[in-house]
C-alpha cells in the first residue's frame, strides 16, 4: 500500500473540488485532489456560468443589487427553511469569487438573469442580473459547455500552486481516528491501494445523479420512468455515502427539477422547438399552467411532477409551426439556438422515422390523442375552450399573455411529451456555514468538510431562478469557504 501525507485532501476534481483545492493552496496548505475520472470539472463542463453579487462586472453595468438584498430575497423565496448563515456567507463571498476567477484569466460575457430575452420576461419578472456567463474558449456565442473555459483556467491555477492531482484514483473511504477525519483510502489506476493522510478532508463528489437506486431510495423518483435527469457518469453518491459512514448527519436529498425529453441531447432541436407557449396539457387533456411561464424550467418541472403520470404534452398545429419557421421562436434562450426551427423538419422527420417515442404527428385530434396517449374527450373539450379564448383574445383560466393565444385548429398536429427532468441531485450531508460536516446532533466532525451538490440544501424545495447561476455559484463558493477553513484547521492541528 502506498503511503502519502499532505495537509488537505479533496475528494473529486469537479467545480467545487477545484475551488476548494485552489483556495486551500492559496492559504498555505499542501493539497492533494483525488479524482476517479480522467478529467477535471465534472458536471460543470456542461454549464454556462456562476452566480455573483457585487462583482466588478455588475458594477460596470450599474447593477446595484447588494449581497444583503440577494440574501433576503433568497431567504424569502425559501421561507427561511434553509441555513441563513450559510446563505449569507455564500452571497457575501460570491462577488469577490468572480473577481478571483477573473484574476485566473477567466473571461465573462457580461451578466444576465436567467434566459435574458424579452420573450421570457414574464417567466422571470422578478429575476436579478446575477448570472455570469463564461466566454467560450476561442470566442463565439455562449451555450451549454461554455464553462469548460473556466475549468481549464482553474486547472492551470491548481497546477501553478503545486496542487497534486491524482486522476483515475477513486477514494473508497475516509479514515477516521478518535472521531476525526485524518485521511482517505484510495486506489490508483494500476489498482494499488493508497493510504493518504491529511489534517482535513473535503468531500466534493457531485451528488448521485448517475445512481438510479439511490435516486429512488432518497427521492422517490424512478430514473427513466418518472424522472429523466442528467446522469453525469460517475455521480454515484460516493461522497455522501462516505460522509454518512463517517457519522455525518443526513440532510434532505432532492432533485434539482426542470423538464426535458428523454435523451434530450440527441434530440436537441425538438427539445427547444416544443419549449414554446403553445398549448400544454396533461394526460387527461387539461391545461395545468399559463404557458407563457414555461421558460421557467423549475416552475414547469414542478408543475409536470404534479400531473398524472408525471408527464405533460406540448402541442402546436401546422399554422403555428409555419409562424415559428417564418418568425422564429416565441421564447428563445442561450441554451437552444435561435434558428432551431430552420432545422426542425430534418430532426422531426428523422426522429419520426426512428420511432422516437415522445413525439407524434396526426391529421386529426382523434388520431393525435390516440398516438400520444391523451384522453380524447378531455383533449377535445380543452381545445374547444382554448380556441374560444384565443378568438376572444383573453385567457380566462390562467391569464396567459394574449400574444401567445394562438388556436390549435389546422392539421397536421404536432405533439411532444414532456417529462420531469433534473440537472442533478442536491443535498445529503449536513454542514454548517463553514462547510464543516455535522453529525446528527449538529456537532462538528473535526477535519471533515463537504461542498457542492453533496451538501447543497440552500434552495429549499425549488431552484431559485430569481437569482440565476446558483448551482455553479454554490459549488464555487462553498468550495472556497471549505478550502480556506480547511487550510486554517491544518495549520492549527
Amino acid at each position: 500500500m502506498k503511503q502519502l501525507q499532505t495537509d488537505v485532501i479533496v475528494v473529486a476534481a469537479g467545480l467545487s473540488g477545484m475551488a476548494a483545492g485552489i483556495a486551500a493552496a492559496e492559504n498555505g496548505a499542501k493539497v492533494m485532489i483525488f479524482e476517479k475520472s480522467n478529467t477535471t470539472g465534472g458536471a460543470a463542463n456542461m454549464g454556462m456560468g456562476p452566480l455573483g453579487v457585487g462583482s466588478p462586472i455588475q458594477k460596470e453595468h450599474m447593477i446595484s443589487l447588494t449581497a444583503g438584498e440577494a440574501f433576503r430575497k433568497h431567504m424569502y423565496y425559501t421561507h427561511y427553511k434553509v441555513d441563513a448563515r450559510l446563505v449569507r456567507d455564500y452571497y457575501f463571498k460570491s462577488g469577490e469569487t468572480i473577481e478571483w476567477l477573473m484574476d485566473m484569466g477567466v473571461e465573462f460575457l457580461g451578466v444576465q438573469r436567467a434566459f435574458n430575452a424579452p420573450e421570457a420576461t414574464r417567466a422571470y419578472s422578478d429575476g436579478e442580473f446575477t448570472w455570469h456567463v463564461v466566454k467560450p474558449e476561442g470566442g463565439g456565442a455562449p451555450g451549454p459547455r461554455c464553462a469548460t473555459a473556466m475549468i481549464k483556467k482553474m486547472t492551470e491555477r491548481a497546477k501553478e500552486l503545486e496542487v497534486e492531482l491524482y486522476m483515475e484514483t477513486p477514494v473508497a473511504r475516509i479514515i477516521m481516528e478518535d472521531g476525526r477525519a485524518v485521511g482517505v483510502i484510495a486506489k490508483d489506476p494500476d489498482g494499488e491501494e493508497i493510504e493518504a493522510r491529511a489534517k482535513a478532508v473535503i468531500l466534493a463528489t457531485g451528488g448521485f445523479g448517475d445512481n438510479p437506486e439511490m435516486i429512488k431510495e432518497q427521492t422517490g423518483y424512478e430514473f427513466g420512468k418518472t424522472i429523466f435527469n442528467f446522469a453525469i457518469p460517475g455521480m454515484k453518491g460516493d461522497g455522501i455515502k462516505m460522509a454518512w459512514e463517517a457519522g455525518a448527519g443526513h440532510a434532505p436529498c432532492t432533485m434539482e427539477l426542470m423538464y426535458q425529453l428523454p435523451d434530450n441531447m440527441n434530440h436537441f432541436i425538438l427539445d427547444g422547438a416544443f419549449r414554446q407557449p403553445c398549448l400544454w396539457v396533461n394526460r387527461n387533456g387539461n391545461r395545468f399552467m399559463p404557458e407563457d411561464q414555461i421558460a421557467n424550467t423549475t416552475f414547469t418541472g414542478n408543475a409536470i411532477s404534479s400531473q398524472p403520470g408525471y408527464v405533460a404534452y406540448s402541442i402546436f398545429d401546422s399554422k403555428l409551426l409555419k409562424k415559428y419557421k417564418k418568425k422564429g421562436s416565441d421564447i428563445m434562450s442561450h441554451v437552444h439556438p435561435h434558428d432551431l426551427f430552420d432545422h426542425f423538419d430534418d430532426q422531426w422527420e428523422r426522429d419520426l422515422a426512428d420511432g422516437y417515442e415522445p413525439i407524434c404527428q396526426a391529421d386529426t385530434i382523434e388520431e393525435l390523442a390516440e398516438k400520444a396517449g391523451i384522453d380524447l374527450e378531455g383533449l377535445e373539450k380543452q381545445i374547444e375552450e382554448y380556441n374560444e379564448m384565443c378568438e376572444a383574445g383573453f385567457d380566462e383560466i390562467f391569464e396567459k399573455d394574449r400574444a401567445y393565444m394562438q388556436p390549435i385548429e389546422k392539421g397536421p398536429f404536432y405533439c411532444c411529451r414532456q417529462n420531469v427532468g433534473a440537472y442533478g441531485t442536491l443535498g445529503g450531508v449536513k454542514i454548517n456555514h463553514k462547510t464543516q460536516v455535522l453529525n446528527e446532533e449538529a456537532k462538528v466532525i473535526p477535519g471533515l468538510y463537504c461542498v457542492g451538490t453533496d451538501a447543497c440544501n440552500i434552495f429549499g424545495d425549488s431552484y431559485p431562478f430569481i437569482l440565476s447561476g446558483n448551482s455553479m455559484g454554490f459549488c464555487l463558493n462553498s468550495g472556497r469557504i471549505a478550502g480556506e477553513n480547511a487550510a486554517e484547521e491544518a495549520v492549527e492541528y
